[in-house]
């Protein structure tokens, strides 16, 4: 006689959802994640927190409760910011489970709003290219500088008119070229290592990029930049694509790893933690990569630096990014090379290291929400009164400078490495504006 066949929670569903189920057991329901999470805090609601969407993916994957518009919702009103992770004592990776729990709702069509058509046409069809990315970038260079865009926005969607507004001042022609495959050290050379140029961030940020690759430089590192890298895959899988995102993790596995480089740094939070996470989607060869994978400041904390020639004249307030305090463990570092620039003055806020409400595309897709988080933050860096807040992710420079551009504040949003980049040029510089967003 056969014995009974053993069926396990969330296996008469299939799909992810036995690895949700298994992913639910590690919370012990102590509740400490409650006040980390910006939508409890928002809504207070239990639900809406990261221990109520636990237990309604587990009464899903237990046969309780049907998928259904209740999951759709609460998975993607959660922002993925991950701080409920850090307060966790139990080590529940929530990051990873509202990922499989997005992927299973748009795979089994739970989500078909024009709006999520469109965010997962845009995530397919521009990110992952960059030459279509440079040229839309471009028009919409020239479209701002004609006045054009201002006359378009006053008739868009209100989510269209919030996307020019987190627009950053478009980098020079000459920022957003290609960095070279090969910098050399300056100098003695202390290590060779491969740098993450991203998608968003060489069109945007390229300045940014290219700052980076002058401060290893001349921290005696090589920095190889392999033209086959591309789009790291954390929007796809926040959106719930997680068959692209796949694809592009490997991409950039094959790319590293075709250059024989032990470490790969990244100067995007965002870029660093989904990187980090390869190994989720590719076993072996992904952990692999995953392992080699550090933020730039991380990074030169531990190597050591070259004490600037010039200095910042600024009082500075360093926000965390959320995937690089929750996601890659990262906070005191970039502290310590801001505390290493000549004339900076590191000034705490009370709130760093809370979510700004940017995750991505949270800030389109759920204006509403992203705007009452947000407010929490300038509230904070307003009362802190800086010269300039320094952060390190793309998306959060955008919200953050949005934000306060609107409340009149006089502080500039700018990424850590620019400055350091600024004092290594030499002489006093008390107003960097030139380069600083």
């Amino acid at each position: 006689m056969s014995e009974p066949e053993v069926r396990h929670p969330g296996s008469e569903r299939g799909g992810r959802w036995p690895e949700i189920y298994e992913r639910t057991l590690d919370c012990i329901h102590c509740g400490l994640c409650l006040e980390s999470c910006p939508t409890y805090r928002e809504t207070g609601l239990e639900i809406s927190s990261p221990r109520g969407r636990i237990y309604l993916l587990r009464s899903i994957a237990e046969g309780r409760a049907e998928p259904g518009e209740l999951l759709a919702h609460e998975a993607f009103l959660c922002l993925a910011c991950r701080a409920c992770e850090t307060a966790c004592p139990s080590g529940v990776e929530f990051g990873a489970l509202i990922e499989l729990a997005r992927a299973e709702v748009v795979s089994t069509g739970l989500r078909r709003d024009l709006a999520s058509r469109i965010e997962r046409l845009v995530l397919r069809l521009l990110l992952p290219h960059p030459k279509r990315l440079h040229r839309l970038v471009g028009l919409m260079d020239l479209a701002r500088r004609l006045g054009v865009m201002r006359l378009l926005m006053a008739l868009a969607p209100r989510r269209l008119a919030r996307m020019e507004a987190l627009l950053p001042p478009i980098p020079s022609r000459e920022d957003r070229k290609p960095l070279p495959e090969m910098n050399p050290a300056v100098g003695a050379t202390r290590g060779r290592v491969g740098f993450l140029a991203g998608c968003v961030m060489p069109e945007l940020f390229g300045d940014v990029n290219a700052a980076t690759v002058r401060v290893l430089q001349r921290n005696g590192f090589e920095v190889l930049v392999p033209r086959d890298q591309g789009c790291c895959g954390a929007l796809h899988a926040h959106a719930g694509d997680d068959a692209f995102a796949r694809r592009l993790a490997r991409r950039n596995v094959e790319a590293f790893g075709a250059i024989g480089v032990d470490t790969v740094l990244v100067n995007s939070a965002g870029c660093g933690a989904a990187l980090q996470d390869v190994g989720r989607w590719l076993p072996l060869e992904g952990e692999l990569f995953a392992a080699s994978v550090r933020d730039v400041a991380e990074f030169l904390d531990a190597e050591g630096i070259q004490a600037p020639e010039g200095s910042v004249d600024a009082t500075v307030c360093y926000d965390d990014p959320c995937h690089l305090v929750n996601g890659m463990g990262v906070s005191d570092a970039p502290r310590r090379l801001l505390e290493k620039i000549p004339g900076v003055r590191l000034i705490a806020h009370a709130d760093p290291t809370s979510c700004c409400g940017a995750a991505g595309t949270y800030n389109l897709t759920h204006l509403e929400m992203s705007q009452a988080i947000l407010a929490r933050k300038l509230d904070s860096l307003d009362a802190a009164d800086p010269d300039i807040v320094a952060t390190g992710n793309p998306g959060c420079l955008m919200q953050l400078r949005a934000g306060l551009a609107e409340r009149g504040s006089r502080a500039r949003v700018v990424h850590p490495l620019v400055l350091l980049d600024e004092a290594y040029k030499g002489g006093a510089s008390s107003s960097p504006s030139r380069r600083i967003l």
